[in-house]
């Protein structure tokens, strides 16, 4: 297997991770597996988590992928069970389950008179049960895992929950309202569950990774025909470092808040990963 950037080793630890099918998520399981974790794989999509916990597996690690809604209390729950069954009692949680939904998103970045009647979504329009599921997905999809998991965590040193935040959370991103609102609260939740686990043993930190082009970002920043959009650019423009992060950019920082030698006294941070963007001030 590959070796870990930092050398972090969580042999002997559980580690699980939401919205493991996909592509960012997969991958903190598979930098988990590769630093001596057993790993619990969580998605809505059981096929899409289970073919990555094959490739852990494949590459000589513990891996189990099962089907779990993190919007629901019970199944969250009963996933939990299973999981201390199979692979013991949950060290590490990585809240990775979220994202964003054209329903909560306007078609424009600035609101023009005329807009309210045009064929246009403009803020006017949007469907409260978009927003609804929207802000529900990122943080109750983070709550309710975090009291579904923590239990096993309580009174046990060493344990650690990894939000995962977003550039939105510092300032909000023109079009997509519920999920810059969400990911703030995420961030805010984080500093939270820090104080209220301080002293039974958990730190509690996120990242807050800037731009990465992943299948969920596909439409607003490419094309049909593979050509950058406009917000491409503007993106682009507002990122010192001038390209877009890799997934394996996004291991230094996951790795470092969940040692816990190196950061054993760091909780309630959000840590960006993100090129100099929250940073920048365009000038």
């Amino acid at each position: 297997m590959v070796k870990n950037v930092l050398n972090t080793d969580l042999t002997g630890k559980v580690a699980v991770v939401t919205g493991a099918g996909g592509v960012l998520c997969s991958h903190f399981a598979k930098v988990l597996a590769r630093a001596g974790a057993k790993v619990a794989l969580l998605d809505l999509n059981e096929e899409a988590a289970k073919s990555f916990a094959d490739e852990i597996v494949a590459e000589g690690g513990i891996a189990k992928a099962y089907a779990c809604n993190v919007l629901e209390k019970d199944v969250c729950e009963d996933v939990a069970n299973k999981v201390l069954a199979d692979l013991g009692a949950c060290d590490i949680l990585i809240n990775g389950a979220g994202g964003n939904n054209p329903k909560a998103t306007t078609d424009k970045e600035y609101f023009e008179i005329g807009d309210i009647d045009a064929d246009t979504k403009s803020f006017f329009d949007l469907d409260s049960a978009g927003v609804g599921f929207v802000f529900n997905l990122n943080f109750l999809g983070t709550l309710i895992p975090t009291q579904a998991f923590a239990k096993q965590m309580v009174g046990r040193e060493g344990c650690n929950i990894l939000n995962i935040s977003s550039m939105n959370a510092y300032t909000p991103l023109t079009k997509i309202p519920a999920y810059s609102g969400a990911k703030a609260a995420i961030s805010n939740f984080t500093q939270w569950l820090a104080v209220h686990f301080s002293r039974v043993g958990i730190r509690v930190n996120a990242i807050a990774p800037g731009f990465f082009s992943t299948k969920q970002n596909a439409k607003l920043l490419f094309n049909d025909d593979g050509t950058p959009t406009a917000r491409t650019h503007k993106i682009l423009n507002a990122t010192p470092m001038g390209r877009f992060g890799e997934s394996n950019e996004l291991e230094g920082g996951l790795l470092f808040l969940l040692n816990n030698d190196a950061a054993s006294f760091i909780t309630g941070v959000v840590l960006p990963i993100d090129g100099g963007f929250s940073a920048y001030s365009g000038v």
